[in-house]
């Protein structure tokens, strides 16, 4: 007998508020998807998403959905690491997020690190829909188990639209029952810490960046449409997040309106 697991949905919707100002008419979260709005920044809403609960466990499914209306600006962060875990109930469990921005508007999404410990199955869907004026920082970040243990199993896939086509769709599978060498020099390299940070900005159509290495373990590579991908291999969460957060300081630093 399977044994259902936890259902929750957390959803957010970001506003224009007509003074200079972004409003969340929606801020709805529930099991263990808390969200929290903390103080903003500028004309920037600020949401934390904080866990309530352990878990993703074994069946779980969690979905995470944000709307950005015309000319609100929204950052979501989150207060701690993700962490799947394996559970009682059979099967992988699923972590969905679903992100729309309209024209003029800008969501930063910067959560904490994704960790699959030993013994968890973990599939993770993101789909980003962005009108053709929209802004994005998106920032993955996924840890193949804690320090010291084997890694559980993740499955991802992320795609990402620009005025209805698509300029990112990928797909990743790690760790036990993966296909084989995911593990190897083609994937993963042997190192236990992999991200990718998207981001797009209407100058990136006229002024695409120029693709390079950064150091030996990370790419920056542009897109078929206004945006960049970062990519990059590490062997702890604590050096993938500074090669992403020099990455990005740099991008905006080249490219500033």
């Amino acid at each position: 007998m399977t044994t259902a697991g936890v259902r929750a949905t957390a959803r957010i919707a970001a506003r224009a508020d007509g003074r200079g100002g972004t409003a969340l008419p929606v801020l709805d979260g529930d099991g263990p998807l808390a969200l929290r709005r903390i103080r903003a920044h500028g004309d920037e809403a600020r949401v934390m998403l904080v866990g309530a609960m352990s878990g993703p466990l074994g069946g779980d499914h969690f979905t995470v959905e944000a709307q950005v209306g015309e000319g609100a600006r929204l950052h979501l962060a989150s207060a701690a690491a993700t962490i799947a875990l394996p559970g009682q109930a059979k099967g992988e469990a699923r972590y969905d997020v679903r992100i729309q921005v309209a024209d003029g508007g800008e969501l930063r999404w910067l959560p904490e690190q994704l960790i699959c410990a030993q013994g968890s199955e973990l599939y993770v869907g993101t789909r980003v829909e962005l009108a053709p004026g929209a802004r994005l920082v998106f920032r993955e970040e996924q840890v193949l188990g804690r320090s010291g243990e084997e890694p559980g199993r993740l499955g991802s896939r992320l795609t990402v639209r620009v005025g209805g086509r698509a300029v990112l769709d990928q797909e990743l599978a790690c760790g036990p029952g993966a296909p084989g060498g995911w593990d190897g020099p083609a994937v993963v390299a042997g190192h236990r810490a992999l991200g990718q940070l998207v981001v797009v900005r209407p100058e990136f159509a006229n002024r695409p960046v120029e693709a390079r290495m950064l150091g030996e373990d990370a790419a920056l590579v542009p897109l078929a449409g206004p945006a960049a991908l970062v990519t990059a291999l590490a062997p702890d969460a604590l050096r993938l997040r500074r090669v992403l957060d020099q990455a990005l300081a740099a991008l905006e630093q080249a490219h500033s309106s």
